[in-house]
């Protein structure tokens, strides 16, 4: 789970609620600094103008996924499918899981 306040893990669906790529949907890949942006899979492409490092390798532009805030994005829930608010619930072997607000499904992460 990243820094902060986000109930978000990596793995998971979201939406982009906010900005260019709004209404889009895509998986986290990772948290930057310190969670407070969350880089999302094909979404807030950004190009990189690479210098070359040496005379074999020629200058590059580079396309890759830019940091997006955690508060324009939200969880899509995998039962009902749509965004969605988490919250957590305490199972009877004291371990603890996100559920959805809407559906109280279960929400788990897929592994990779």
């Amino acid at each position: 789970m990243g820094q902060g306040r986000t109930r978000l893990k990596v793995n998971d669906k979201v939406e982009v609620i906010s900005g260019k790529d709004k209404g889009r949907v895509g998986k986290v890949l990772r948290f930057e600094e310190a969670g407070r942006l969350v880089v999302v899979e094909h979404l807030n492409m950004i190009k990189k103008h690479q210098k070359s490092r040496d005379p074999n390798q020629p200058g590059q532009i580079i396309e890759r996924e830019s940091g997006i805030a955690v508060s324009n994005v939200m969880l899509v829930c995998p039962e009902c499918a749509a965004t969605v608010r988490t919250g957590i619930k305490l199972l009877d072997d004291g371990s603890k899981v996100r559920i959805c607000k809407k559906c109280q499904a279960t929400i788990e992460t897929p592994k990779k």
